[in-house]
């Protein structure tokens, strides 16, 4: 059977379980390993394939919806292998993480389509807002984005070129955040938060396994954190077979002041990268992950940040964002001090700005 053939069945699969009765998670489930078993038989999925799944993940995170997660799997391998969404996937970039954007993309597609016709919502300091404005433009679903009046110029017209309806409110994340919620309240559209979501941190997560194909040796990895989606996905994934440190700035120590009290708590909401690094907590889903798997938080002062974003234009000319460039400045600034022979790697994780004008 071939790969532009199971993906047409697989929904089908998929609407027969829900038309039958049977809940969303089992369907999902159910489905995503039957045609898994299929692929593997007629030759088209490799069982060593099965290894991408993000097991570690999944162990983690205690909750009946993850049992859709086989599904998103066999679907993000079937997209990538029959080339039906090959413009999208090398359109993703850094969006969204391993298998090629995969699962990821397969978890926001899915999740339209059984989104009934009422669209989704995302609040974002921007990034967020991109890919959920990205994905909403391809699988055809009206996307509405709040961001707060510190998002960059770049992020807003990102996702107005996608099409998004963009609702610019508040001064920080959390007013975008309560504006989304309103709104979700009275439209019924699917909700698809930053951070504090399952699927957010598995997608997210899935940068882990692309580090570890990429450089199975590495010792440590510096992680910018905001709500901390990324790095709590990241550190599930590794469970301290590679230390994490994550990376926030002096004014927006969310992640720090969390695990200075034991759970999440208010901070303040500041700084150069408070459009992609500054909620006002991190999230509860992802604070036992780094309680756990995080080795510690380091904070860089914004002059640090500006210093990251200059030395990777003049060495590399790679272009960052203050939030993406914070994880950099924390080892150019020796705010992080590698052993001798440490192999550490930095995750530069957003380049929507116009701080380099080629105009």
């Amino acid at each position: 059977m071939g790969f532009d053939l199971m993906a047409p069945l697989m929904f089908a699969g998929l609407v027969i379980f829900l038309l039958l009765g049977y809940p969303v998670a089992f369907s999902l489930a159910a489905n995503g390993l039957l045609f898994g078993l299929i692929g593997i038989a007629h030759g088209n999925i490799e069982p060593a394939l099965l290894q991408a799944l993000p097991e570690r993940v999944l162990g983690i995170m205690a909750n009946s919806t993850l049992l859709a997660i086989p599904f998103f799997t066999f679907m993000g391998l079937i997209l990538e292998r029959s080339g039906m969404a090959e413009d999208l996937l090398d359109t993703v970039g850094q969006l969204f993480g391993a298998i090629r954007g995969g699962v990821a993309f397969a978890v926001i597609f899915v999740g339209a389509l059984l989104a009934a016709t009422t669209g989704v919502v995302a609040a974002s300091g921007g990034n967020h807002g991109v890919a959920v404005a990205w994905a909403a433009m391809k699988t055809q679903r009206r996307a509405r984005i709040f961001v707060p009046e510190v998002a960059s110029a770049a992020k807003i017209e990102r996702i107005r070129g996608y099409g998004a309806d963009l609702v610019i409110t508040g001064q920080r994340y959390n007013d975008a955040l309560i504006a989304s919620e309103q709104w979700v309240a009275e439209s019924g559209a699917m909700a698809v938060h930053a951070y504090e979501q399952y699927e957010t941190l598995l997608g997210q997560g899935s940068v882990g396994i692309e580090y570890e194909q990429q450089d199975p040796a590495l010792d440590t990895l510096l992680v910018a954190c905001g709500g901390g989606g990324l790095i709590g996905g990241i550190a599930a994934w590794y469970q301290k077979r590679v230390r994490i440190i994550g990376v926030e700035p002096t004014g927006a120590p969310t992640l720090f002041r969390a695990l200075e009290a034991g759970r999440p708590v208010e901070c303040e909401a500041g700084s150069i990268a408070a459009d992609s690094l500054a909620p006002n907590r991190v999230g509860e889903i992802m604070f036992p992950l780094a309680q756990q798997w995080v080795e510690r938080v380091v904070l860089v002062e914004d002059d640090d940040i500006r210093a990251a974003q200059a030395a990777l234009w003049a060495t590399l000319r790679i272009v960052t964002e203050p939030g993406g460039a914070a994880a950099f400045a924390a080892l150019l600034r020796r705010r992080y001090q590698p052993a001798p022979g440490e192999r550490v790697g930095v995750l530069l994780c957003g380049a929507n700005t116009t701080a380099v004008n080629f105009l």
